[in-house]
């Protein structure tokens, strides 16, 4: 099913928002949301990257897309609808140098006091003119 011009725009702007993180660095998918400017949607942040092409022709890919630097707000590696999900994604973290941890859980975690990616506005925007009033510095929604 196509999928809207609103929805292709948003899929864009995670996508696009999602390449501007640094390597051995990760954010959240709220903080994501927050960056293309809709705080209120971080599970359809998740929906894109989830949805993101292997096919390697397609514009935005697994290849291109560092989707692995996105985690939840707790810092947390998101479970997968497959077992190895979030074990791949540690292990692609940790091929950039991140440390990736087990909770007392089990879970899989990154301390974002070290490897945290939280810019007021993206790196791309920068320069633009763009006013940013928010004092939230560690929002990690």
């Amino acid at each position: 099913m196509p999928r809207s011009d609103e929805a292709q725009a948003f899929f864009h702007a995670v996508y696009s928002a999602v390449q501007e993180i640094p390597p051995g660095k990760v954010t959240s998918y709220g903080h994501i949301a927050k960056l293309v400017g809709t705080p209120q949607r971080p599970r359809q942040v998740g929906v894109c990257l989830k949805h993101l092409p292997a096919d390697t022709t397609a514009r935005f890919n697994n290849d291109n897309v560092p989707w692995q630097r996105v985690i939840n707000a707790k810092g947390v590696i998101s479970p997968r609808s497959q077992p190895s999900g979030a074990r791949n994604q540690a292990t692609a973290l940790e091929a950039e140098g991140v440390t990736v941890t087990r909770g007392a859980l089990g879970e899989l975690m990154v301390d974002f006091a070290e490897f945290g990616w939280f810019p007021r506005i993206l790196p791309s925007e920068e320069g633009q003119g763009l006013d940013v009033s928010d004092d939230d510095d560690e929002d990690r929604t």
